[in-house]
This record gives C-alpha cells, sequence and structure tokens, in this order.
C-alpha cells in the first residue's frame, strides 16, 4: 500500500496529503498532488514509481 504522505517545506516535517491527485510531471514520472493536512495553504508533491502510481489510481477511483 502506497504511503500518501509528503514532505512540506513550510512545515519542515512529513505530512500527509489531502485531497490527492495523480499528475504526469513535463518529464513524464508520476506524482501525486494534493494538499498539506495540518496547513491547507501549502502545497506538497511526492513523485511515485509507476507501480505505485497504478496503485494509487485504483486507490483514488
Amino acid at each position: 500500500m502506497v504511503d500518501l504522505t509528503a514532505y512540506s517545506v513550510k512545515l519542515r516535517k512529513m505530512v500527509a496529503i489531502k485531497d490527492p491527485e495523480l499528475v504526469t510531471l513535463k518529464n513524464g514520472r508520476k506524482a501525486v498532488r494534493g494538499v498539506a493536512e495540518e496547513d491547507p495553504s501549502s502545497r506538497v508533491i511526492r513523485i511515485v514509481s509507476d507501480k505505485d502510481a497504478e496503485e494509487v489510481r485504483g486507490m483514488l477511483g
């Protein structure tokens, strides 16, 4: 199971991703993007592998 957490530079710690969405970056890699659960004003992103991206796609629906 993929852990939907990412490092927040603003908060300086790992936070849970609220409202995650799967995106493709310009270089073709997959990433999960959303907002930090503790501070909705800070956006976070986590790059995931292709295998994990398929698992996240299944989790999100």
